[in-house]
């Protein structure tokens, strides 16, 4: 067995085990429990503004090119409340707010813990700020309607169009977030498109057309973010004693980046 398929074993596993669990205090319910690996703060790139980010723990994909393999187990992680949680966000509330942005739930992958994620968003939601949900979407079933409703933006990763290389790339199955980019145009729901462009591995042009012409044929797409293979997160793996698969893939040239968001565009997205 190589190391990778040990991992996805490992996370098919963890994902049998998971839903978030409910900590009892002496007079009753109290918050939802969860796994948060950390929690940052950034501006651009998880959503609009300056956002307060949620790193949750567990996925499970285990992407070729992850550059945050610290986040896979859910053992991994510290287990914390949404009490907690809250405390940390109201301390940087008004900061987030004057600077136009929110709070952004990512991972991981946050839908792996769908209790506690969506009682953090329903919270957030409550208290005015915008929320974003960063996700896979292989795990968009356990987002229920109540939650998404909650959600003002989805981040969604269409990491890749073929079913083939898909399972190659990820060790799951398109098909689940290509539906569940559906339910989100069917309910409205604002969506960021991730993909990672891998040369070599995601550039080909029937890859990009097929994500082009799904995509474009959704409403609710406001922008399909490109964003170039790095290999920043090599350090991480050798200091977690894994072999980082793509250790001599080169980051992707500028003539390829303009080709993709050439095609991108060519089917009326807009794409940064």
């Amino acid at each position: 067995m190589t190391t990778r398929e040990r991992l996805l074993r490992e996370a098919t596993a963890e994902l049998r085990s998971t839903g978030g669990a409910e900590d009892r205090g002496p007079n009753g319910p109290a918050a939802i429990s969860g796994a948060v690996h950390s929690w940052d703060l950034s501006t651009g790139v998880d959503g609009p503004g300056t956002r307060f980010v949620v790193f949750t723990g567990g996925c499970p994909l285990r992407c070729l090119y992850c550059q945050n393999p610290e986040t896979w187990r859910m053992r991994d992680s510290a287990q914390t409340t949404t009490d907690d949680i809250m405390t940390e966000i109201e301390r940087y509330r008004r900061f987030i707010s004057v600077a136009g942005g929110g709070v952004t739930i990512s991972g991981g992958e946050p839908l792996l813990q769908p209790r506690f994620t969506g009682e953090l968003l329903h919270r957030c939601h409550a208290l005015g700020l915008h929320t974003a949900l960063d996700t896979s979407g292989f795990l968009g079933n356990q987002a229920s309607d109540a939650m998404l409703a909650d959600t003002d933006l989805v981040l969604l990763d269409i990491k890749v169009w073929n079913p083939h290389t898909y399972r190659t790339l990820t060790g799951g199955d398109i098909t689940l977030t290509l539906r569940f980019a559906e339910r989100l145009a069917e309910l409205g729901r604002p969506v960021w498109v991730r993909f990672v462009l891998v040369p070599g591995l995601t550039d080909a042009e029937d890859e990009i057309e097929g994500i082009a012409s799904f995509t474009a044929a959704l409403p609710n797409i406001e922008y399909i973010d490109v964003l170039p293979f790095h290999r920043l997160g090599a350090t991480k793996y050798k200091r977690l004693g894994i072999p980082f698969p793509l250790a001599t893939v080169e980051p992707p040239t500028p003539e390829l980046l303009a080709r993709v968001h050439t095609q991108f565009r060519a089917h009326g997205l807009s794409t940064r």
